[in-house]
């Protein structure tokens, strides 16, 4: 797909999904879905700034308002926060803050589930109470939210004050809307949230009333208090409901404790939240740092991990990779879970499906977290009745040749190399975007220009210009189109080695590891006429990766493949910054945590890169050194555990010193 029909596309779902969300309370993407379909859609359009629609949700928030509700245009504009998933992604955010404001002091409040609403008070009097609408322009729900108690009418003191917070629903609230929602015959609600959105937005303010809902409040966007926990102080004298659980913080190792405290706190709330809320807690400090044309940078929202629902597997189908890989793959009965429907999910191979005993027919738990891959975590054995045992199959489902076992003796594979699931894969993979980085041929476009034989193996690729006029005809292509797919493909001849290494698809190489390759040995011709031994004496390139480079480059139908793409003129040689050799530094690994006071994190990255090191995000036993700042948090509590070398600040400075 090229770049134009993909922004469409990523525009389309992206404001269905805030339809979904905002206008009829039922979110159909995941926050890490819908986030990386956005960060997706923001390069799309810095890349291309021709195609951005002006409907596109990089330049709104929320979405539009219902007909039948009058409109509110609010002071100033509703933003939502960036959401992070992880540990890392909270650390990161610290340390971005941190390399902006000098001692950072934070504050995190829980993160209620539930419908935002933004205040007008004029002369201690409220006026009005809005949605989020747009972000710009909300529904008017002033008389639904005065059937709130405790929500004052009248302020203690008569200031005018733009004030914004959540309205939500208890969990006892929400059982009893449920009560009598089934009583009357009709669909329960699905969960507090969209309980709370549904009510603070009906015509009827009898049936807002009637469900009993809540509110707090948590920002001031125009606020004269020199910090945000001030902010919250004044909210509390003026007689508005603050959530008392907000705390100030100093560091990454204190946010850490705040979110576990109340990860484990969370199912004894009488309500119910979804996060934490980091905020940067002075005013000043969040004014310089600014907002994107959708966030503020001053403040994320911790997601807690989603969660884990029970379905039916009602079948096992196989898919073949592009090396041949048969993966087998659950068939589920539809689910939502953490917000998306949930129908497929891997089973890696038949090893997994054994370990866990899984059998068609059963009920299986599905966990979906942070990242955004459905898990199959074991079955409800209980549930269990009419069920039949997996099977492992013995021929490829795609050309029916019979499958061997892989050198690791876990996975089967297609050995025919001329299978069209492998080669179509195989196709993908080399096109896609760490890879040879072809934009314009999606995993669709090449599937179809492989069965109309317009792209039948990877040399074809580069002969397309000559069947310009041919692409012209197809249907979804233009001149404008099938141009910029030619630029990508002969822009795509100067990458350097290491991408053409990954895009070979050589079993077992990751980007990471054909970068290495790229530096050791310079250029393609010297890989391909290196030894094994050689390869193994490269930091982990054990025996069965050294063995699987070998034996690709001495293979027959590889060297003409090579050959062939030399004449077309794609670059052979290694173009980045050659790797210098030390000691203490080269062929390790290195966690960074904490912060460094004199150095930024992508600084220290690149000093290692630049001799020979890895940096990774996580502590293990393969670990070899661990950086360690200010507020390093859990990663140097498992580092010392593990015994893995320490480098603080000093003996980074001297390694420094030393190079």
């Amino acid at each position: 797909m090229n770049p134009e029909e993909r922004i469409k596309e990523l525009v389309k779902i992206l404001n269905q999904a805030n339809v979904d969300y905002y206008l009829h309370d039922n979110p159909t993407l995941t926050d890490n879905e819908y986030d990386s379909l956005l960060m997706e859609l923001f390069r799309l359009e810095e890349e291309y700034p021709e195609y951005k629609l002006p409907e596109s949700p990089t330049v709104n928030v929320g979405t539009k308002i219902l007909d039948s509700f009058d409109k509110i245009t609010h002071q100033t504009p509703m933003f939502s926060l960036a959401d992070v998933f992880n540990e890392d992604e909270v650390e990161a955010f610290v340390t971005r803050v941190e390399k902006e404001i000098p001692n950072p002091e934070f504050v995190c409040e829980l993160k209620m589930d539930g419908l935002g609403v933004n205040l007008t008070y004029k002369n201690g009097l409220l006026v009005s109470a809005a949605t989020r609408g747009d972000g710009v322009v909300g529904e008017d729900i002033t008389n639904n939210f005065k059937t709130i108690k405790y929500v004052p009418i009248k302020l203690k003191e008569p200031i005018d004050l733009e004030v914004r917070g959540e309205i939500y629903m208890t969990k006892k609230s929400f059982e009893e809307a449920n009560k009598k929602r089934i009583a009357n015959g009709e669909e329960p609600f699905q969960n507090p949230r969209n309980a709370a959105a549904g009510s603070a937005r009906q015509l009827n303010s009898a049936i807002a009333k009637e469900r009993k809902l809540d509110t707090v409040l948590y920002h001031v966007p125009n606020t004269t208090e020199k910090t945000h926990y001030e902010t919250l102080k004044l909210l509390e004298r003026l007689g508005l409901p603050i959530n008392p659980n907000s705390r100030k913080v100093h560091n990454f190792k204190e946010i850490k404790e705040y979110i576990d405290e109340w990860t484990k706190k969370r199912p004894d709330l009488p309500y119910e939240i979804d996060g934490i809320v980091i905020k940067l807690n002075d005013i000043e400090g969040q004014r310089k740092m600014g907002n994107t044309a959708r966030y503020p940078r001053w403040a994320v929202a911790y997601k807690f991990p989603a969660e884990k629902v029970v379905t039916q597997l009602e079948d096992i189908i196989f898919t073949v990779g592009r090396t041949g890989q048969i993966t087998p793959n659950a068939v589920l009965a539809p689910v939502k879970v953490a917000g998306s429907t949930i129908r497929r999910a891997t089973l890696h191979n038949e090893s997994y499906i054994r370990e866990k005993d899984l059998r068609i027919g059963d009920f299986v738990v599905i966990h979906k977290a942070g990242d955004v891959i459905p898990e199959v975590v074991e079955p409800v054995i209980e549930r269990r009745q009419n069920v039949s045992y997996f099977e492992m199959i013995t021929e490829c489902p795609i050309c029916h040749t019979k499958l061997i076992k892989s050198t690791s003796g876990i996975d089967y594979l297609c050995p025919n190399e001329h299978c069209p699931a492998r080669k179509i894969e195989g196709l993908i993979h080399f096109v896609s975007r760490p890879a040879m980085n072809i934009d314009g041929l999606g995993d669709a476009i090449i599937e179809d220009f492989y069965n109309m034989n317009i792209i039948t193996k990877i040399e074809d690729i580069y002969n397309l210009a000559s069947k310009k006029d041919e692409l012209i005809e197809l249907e979804g292509f233009g001149k404008k189109s099938v141009d910029n797919l030619l630029t990508s493909i002969e822009a795509s001849k100067s990458n350097s080695l290491e991408r053409l290494l990954f895009a070979l698809g050589i079993p077992g190489i990751g980007a990471k590891t054909a970068k290495v390759l790229a530096k050791k040995y310079d250029n393609l011709d010297n890989l391909m006429n290196t030894s094994k031994e050689d390869l193994t004496n490269i930091k982990d390139i054990g025996e069965i990766l050294a063995n699987n480079i070998y034996d690709f480059f001495q293979d027959e139908n590889n060297k003409v493949l090579i050959s062939h793409l030399k004449d077309i003129g794609i670059n052979m040689e290694y173009k980045g910054e050659k790797s210098l050799n030390n000691s203490l530094i080269s062929n390790k690994k290195f966690v960074i945590t904490g912060t460094i006071s004199f150095m930024t994190r992508d600084d220290i990255k690149n000093l290692i890169e630049k001799y020979d090191g890895t940096t990774v995000e996580s502590v293990s036993k393969k670990t070899d050194v661990v950086i360690v700042g200010e507020s390093p948090g859990s990663k140097y509590d498992k580092a010392l555990k593990l015994g893995i070398e320490i480098w603080n600040e000093d003996k980074l400075k001297e390694v420094i010193e030393s190079l």
